[in-house]
């Protein structure tokens, strides 16, 4: 996702790259359930998720009925270096992160979970995803209580001892030390910037995956961080 907001001239550079950019990750594909879930509770609840790029994975949870809010940002690391151009340097602690907020009357953090590694990444991968490489772009579950990151390592633990994917889940499970909005221009950029060569090659397919796999979840209005809604 580096050469943001670029001119027509780089874009259709931009183009031309993509022609032999590096294979997307691995085709999405439904994986089982959690055996283990939270107990519905009342009131919003959050989790930050690291996938890779923040945008696909906002773009992924801004047309997840239940889903409140997805904000893009950083966690890891501190809030001095929480700016884009200082995290796409690799040496920050800072993972490209969303905030999901949802209703847990209707989806549960097991579900969230469960979409997140169907559709949102390819969790085998360490320290990347697709054409993104380094720490800022590796997966995590950053919980925000002892029940999160119980449930969270214990799917993860379900999922490997299943062989749901061909390789070991890199996926890390820790405690949120603290979320920090990415900027403006970052927000909604999937649903802003549909034409964007990254996002066609590389989101929109996830999104298009949401819709086909989990359909009873699917909302085709996002719900933007820029609305409000």
């Amino acid at each position: 996702m580096r050469g943001l907001l670029l001119g027509g001239a780089a874009v259709l550079a931009i183009g031309a790259f993509l022609l032999h950019m590096p294979a997307r990750a691995a085709d999405p594909h439904v994986v089982p359930a959690p055996v283990a879930d939270l107990a519905t509770a009342t009131g919003p609840q959050t989790v930050v998720l690291s996938g890779g790029c923040f945008w696909g994975v906002q773009g992924v949870f801004e047309h997840v009925k239940g889903v409140t809010r997805a904000v893009s940002g950083y966690a890891g690391g501190k809030k001095e270096t929480a700016d884009y151009e200082t995290v796409s340097g690799g040496d920050t602690g800072h993972a490209e992160s969303v905030q999901v907020t949802f209703d847990p009357r209707q989806i549960s953090f097991g579900h969230v979970l469960q979409i997140f590694f169907s559709v949102a990444l390819d969790p085998t991968e360490l320290n990347r995803q697709g054409p993104d490489e380094g720490t800022q772009y590796r997966s995590e579950v950053w919980a925000v209580n002892a029940d999160e990151a119980r449930v969270a390592k214990a799917y993860i633990a379900q999922l490997d001892a299943a062989h749901v994917f061909a390789r070991p889940i890199a996926t890390r499970v820790d405690m949120l030390p603290g979320f920090y909005p990415a900027e403006a221009y970052h927000q909604d950029f999937l649903a802003t910037h549909p034409d964007y060569p990254y996002i066609v090659y590389n989101d929109l397919p996830k999104v298009a995956a949401l819709k086909t796999m989990f359909p009873s979840d699917y909302r085709e209005q996002p719900t933007l961080v820029a609305s409000g809604s």
